[in-house]
């Protein structure tokens, strides 16, 4: 009696893929039917090797579903497409970012951060060094930092390491004198209005021509400009006074208001050695008020 054989009716079926060969015997095939008819070894074989223990290299990976989680606990990485989240991520090395990077809930440095062009773009933005300095540039002339918005300062602004100063002053009486601070728009504005009585006291330069009253006195529809309280009382040394194109001395004069709108010019004949005739003409010039 022949030896009976036994055949699967629904064979096995061997398909090689990518990475993964297949052999029958030693001779490489693509796929291959196995009724249980053929006693040759079968090969499967991946082209590095796979144990725990080895480096294994792969040119894509994909994931399904669409997440690789490396470690366990709160520590843990998590791999999404185009996301890399975790609570506590390390880099060891340097690390290049050749586009866009943005931290959803913040970024800390440990070390130091070294980018020739930086913006930060951001509702509000808070830094805190716990020690230390911060440098902006390494050339005073052509490097130039520019700041959008209000810039609050702690302590002393010092301007190319020489002059350190402690604060911006809103004072508009400026009794402090202090040389460590800078001063606004206002201070300077009310300081140049308390010196407008002053200015224009000392601007005041009126000519008026006298009327002839008698041999030593003139007459002029004039007022006498009064002087600020912080300056000195006007005299006839703030006039002169001329007689027909001759400057007359002012020993020799006395001013008198008369009135509102009256100022008289009285003369020393006796030091001038002449009087005022009617058809001389005598001509004032100083501190008139108009």
């Amino acid at each position: 009696m022949s030896d009976l054989l036994f055949k699967l009716n629904n064979p096995l079926i061997i398909s090689a893929s990518t990475g993964v060969s297949t052999e029958a015997g030693g001779v490489p095939f693509e796929a291959k039917e196995f009724d249980g008819n053929d006693n040759q070894t079968i090969k499967l074989s991946l082209p590095q090797d796979v144990s725990t223990t080895s480096d294994v290299n792969f040119n894509q990976v994909t994931l399904s579903p669409e997440t690789l989680t490396i470690g366990t606990g709160s520590t843990n990485i998590v791999l999404k497409d185009g996301i890399i989240s975790g609570s506590s991520i390390q880099f060891e090395s340097d690390i290049v970012v050749s586009g866009n990077y943005v931290p959803e809930d913040g970024l800390t440095f440990k070390g130091a951060l070294n980018a020739p062009n930086t913006t930060f773009a951001a509702t509000q933005t808070t830094q805190s060094n716990n020690t230390g300095s911060t440098k902006f540039g390494t050339e005073v002339d052509s490097h130039r930092q520019r700041f959008t918005g209000s810039l609050d300062v702690t302590g002393s602004l010092d301007l190319n390491s020489n002059v350190g100063y402690a604060e911006i002053s809103n004072d508009t009486t400026t009794s402090g004198s202090s040389d460590k601070a800078l001063v606004t728009e206002k201070v300077v504005f009310a300081k140049l209005q308390s010196l407008k009585p002053d200015r224009d006291y000392l601007r005041k330069s009126f000519v008026h021509t006298g009327s002839f009253v008698n041999s030593t006195t003139s007459s002029f529809n004039a007022v006498t400009a009064s002087a600020p309280a912080n300056l000195t009382s006007t005299t006839e040394n703030d006039f002169m006074f001329f007689i027909n194109g001759m400057v007359m001395e002012n020993d020799a004069l006395q001013i008198t208001q008369k009135s509102e709108t009256n100022l008289e010019l009285h003369i020393d004949s006796s030091e001038l050695g002449y009087t005022i005739e009617v058809s001389d003409e005598v001509i004032g010039f100083g501190k008139f008020n108009s």
